[in-house]
């Protein structure tokens, strides 16, 4: 969707906090003893979140017609200011860590919500990165910003990952 600045910008403000209290409340929830489980699982699901975002990338936002649309626009506007509302990607998180919370307890829901918040704030931070500065060749940002380059204007049938190119190597994909 075409945001405006503050609709932008607002998941770099909004998630960090979030995060941050779901964090803690889920924390204190496991409590010591489980602290280290809460931590592996959070681990676990930012891990799980580059699958995600793969899959998202390469069937949602490139097959589905409102949503394809969307996509092919940002392809063409790569600075403009297009991408998923605050209140809507949250929507989607909550949706996921109810029902975990409903089936197994708080700390296990706040732990795959933490995880999987984290993997979309670094998403969403890599993804401005690469289309807004400009990195020091060869580091790590400058390689995902010539990946990412290539699927926007060379071949948008590859590197579908923007924050690794893992899942791209494992389902042939990658094009570097």
């Amino acid at each position: 969707m075409q945001l405006g600045l503050i609709g932008y910008y607002s998941d770099f403000v909004v998630y960090p906090l979030v995060i941050a209290l779901l964090g803690v409340a889920g924390l204190i929830e496991a409590g010591e003893e489980s602290a280290p489980d809460w931590i592996g699982t959070v681990v676990i699901c930012l891990g799980l979140w580059t699958l995600i975002e793969y899959v998202l990338h390469r069937f949602v936002l490139h097959h589905v017609p409102y949503i394809r649309d969307l996509h092919d626009r940002h392809h063409v506007e790569e600075r403009s200011p297009v991408g998923t509302p605050t209140w809507l990607s949250l929507g989607v998180h909550a949706l996921i860590a109810l029902p975990i919370w409903l089936l197994s307890d708080f700390a296990t829901a706040s732990a795959v919500g933490c995880g999987l918040m984290l993997g979309y704030l670094w998403y969403i931070s890599v993804h401005h990165m690469i289309h807004h500065w400009h990195p020091a060749h060869p580091s790590y940002l400058y390689t995902l910003k010539r990946r990412h380059a290539v699927h926007h204007h060379i071949d948008d049938n590859a590197n579908f990952g923007v924050t690794s190119l893992f899942w791209d190597r494992v389902f042939g994909t990658a094009r570097l």
